[in-house]
Parts: C-alpha cells; structure tokens; sequence
C-alpha cells in the first residue's frame, strides 16, 4: 500500500517550499559573492586578457554552484519533509 507523502498537504508543501526559496536566494547572494571575489583574483593575477575569459569563467562558476545548491536544496527538502520515508520500496522485501 502506498503510504501519503507529507508534500500532500498543502500547508507543509508550503512551508518546505518556502524554506526551499529562502536557502536558493542564500545561494544565488553566497554564489554573487563568489563570482566577484574570483574575478577580482583572477584579474590580479592573470592581469588584463580577454574579456571572454572572465564571462566563460563568471558563468561556470555561477551556473556551476547554482545547480549544486538547487539539487541540494532539492535533497534537504525531500527528506526534511519526510517525503523519502513515504516512498514503498518493494525490493526490500526481496533480501533473503
């Protein structure tokens, strides 16, 4: 029997995903941060070279922390919700 997932009430959905919001606009401020502390490393050692270097090296880092921390995010929110522990895993049942 499938058990209810607690994402089913709409009130702690709410919650979890206004908890979600809250730690994506902490990342997207910690990722803004990151990006200008690089370039401005990177332009004290590397010196003046090509502006497409630091685009290309601005939008790896930025598109690269992103998505960890939007997958992460994704991770906290699906087991402190209690959402993993309602998923019916039937293989178990098949270890001797």
């Amino acid at each position: 029997m499938v058990r209810k997932s607690p994402l089913d009430d709409p009130q702690n959905a709410a919650h979890a995903w206004a908890r979600y919001r809250r730690l994506m606009r902490f990342m997207f401020g910690a990722t803004v941060a990151v990006v200008i502390i690089a370039m401005a490393l990177l332009y004290k050692e590397v010196g003046a070279v090509s502006v497409h270097f630091f685009i290309a090296t601005a939008l790896g880092i930025g598109f690269a922390m992103l998505l960890m921390s939007a997958l992460m995010g994704l991770v906290f929110l699906s087991s402190g919700t209690g959402h993993d522990e309602s998923v019916d895993n039937s293989l178990d049942d098949l270890d001797p």
